[in-house]
């Protein structure tokens, strides 16, 4: 199964069903309830997804400028304010891609703030926008653990959710098809979890620079059969690799735990440095985080509210320190690269000592400056430098 073909036929679907007046089209946060949309039969669009494309081809440079004089700041989130400038442009690279003159116009707006306030922002920019319902999610954040007020919290909110898409819809939701996508969703995770875990074979078959593109379909497509289908096929894929010794790092000498977002603009850039130094990325804060074990088709609410709840970036330091701790012993890992993500605080763990404390544990570390999208926050020079130099005491 070709990953290419599968998200080309992903965005002309949504594309045709966008011009179809008689399909609704539902925009998502990437850790929303994309389930409950897609047991409704709505055609699903992930904003982020368009942000991360903006930030890979480096057209965001241009973007970028255009929300922060409509009054968008540069400090705050870069998917977003990528994202906001290409709208306000009339720009998107799924034209250059696909042929496609524009994102799908919303019916309904979905956020979720477990993973950030921004995406609370940006989807009220886009409800104003198309005059189109908005829903958030808002998530009890930064859990030690999870407690059951927390999951009945969100709970709650999915129950108000589904009473808002029935009145938009005007039809009831079908319990049958929530417990299918539930559970398809479950399998396509489970599969993708199998897929990161081959990461501990030496060599690996496979490193962060591979997943980064390998994980759009959990992303994009949880919840669908195509999305188990593709990890099926991958999962086989990575273990014949793993059965011919194939390695992704020619001469694999050291082994890395990238904590945060990935550098869009620049991962050719930072995949051939790594290859050069034979140093392969083994495991990631970022690849992971689409993995809900726990998602239940017999109780698909409640396990959706506490596996959402459950994402890493929900969790406090603590939980992170001793996630990151226990990933790097168990993928051999000899050492971690947080990249401080300059409009991303969310997804960075580098700003309240974590490094120092992992390294009293025995863990070097490193952190190199950046941003998922704004190129101006990254030196090719200064990041080439601290990293080599980095590997080299390792």
């Amino acid at each position: 199964m070709n990953l290419k073909d599968l998200m080309k036929d992903y965005f002309l679907d949504l594309d045709a069903a966008g011009k179809d007046p008689h399909q609704k089209i539902a925009w998502c946060t990437s850790a929303g309830p994309a389930e409950i949309l897609r047991a409704f039969g709505f055609k699903v669009y992930f904003p982020e997804n368009h942000g991360a494309m903006l930030g890979a081809t480096r057209t965001c440079m241009d973007t970028i400028p255009t929300a922060n004089a409509y009054g968008y700041s540069p400090d705050i989130c870069s998917y977003l304010t990528c994202d906001i400038g290409a709208h306000l442009k009339g720009f998107t690279p799924l034209t250059r891609a696909y042929g496609i003159q524009a994102p799908p116009k919303p019916d309904v707006l979905v956020y979720n703030t477990n993973q950030c306030k921004e995406v609370m922002h940006w989807f009220e920019f886009y409800a104003r926008e198309f005059k189109a319902p908005v829903f958030g999610i808002h998530s009890p954040n930064l859990l030690p653990e999870i407690a059951d007020s927390h999951i009945d919290t969100v709970y709650r909110q999915f129950k108000a959710l589904i009473a808002m898409l029935e009145g938009i819809c005007n039809k009831k939701l079908d319990l049958d098809n929530l417990k299918k996508t539930v559970k398809l969703s479950w399998e396509a995770s489970g599969l993708w979890s199998e897929v990161l875990s081959h990461l501990k074979h030496k060599p690996s078959p496979l490193n962060f620079f591979d997943t980064t593109v390998l994980m759009g379909p959990i992303v994009m497509l949880r919840g669908t059969e195509q999305a188990k289908e593709f990890y099926s096929f991958l999962n086989l894929a990575v273990q014949e690799m793993i059965a011919s010794e194939t390695s992704s790092i020619p001469n694999e000498k050291k082994r890395i735990y990238w904590d945060g977002m990935p550098v869009w603009g620049r991962l050719k850039f930072m995949a051939e440095l790594f290859k050069k130094n034979h140093t392969c990325i083994v495991a990631s804060t970022y690849c992971n985080s689409w993995i809900y074990k726990d998602h239940d088709a017999a109780d698909p609410l409640l396990s959706m509210a506490k596996n959402y709840l459950d994402i890493f970036i929900n969790r406090n330091d603590a939980f992170k320190e001793k996630y990151i701790f226990d990933t790097v012993k168990d993928f051999a890992a000899d050492g971690v690269i947080f990249h401080d993500s300059k409009t991303c605080p969310h997804n960075t763990n580098s700003q309240f000592n974590m490094p120092n404390r992992l390294r009293e544990k025995g863990l070097p570390s490193l952190v190199i400056n950046g941003d998922l999208c704004d190129l101006r926050c990254f030196s090719d020079e200064q990041s080439t430098t601290a990293i080599e130099a980095f590997l080299e005491t390792l």
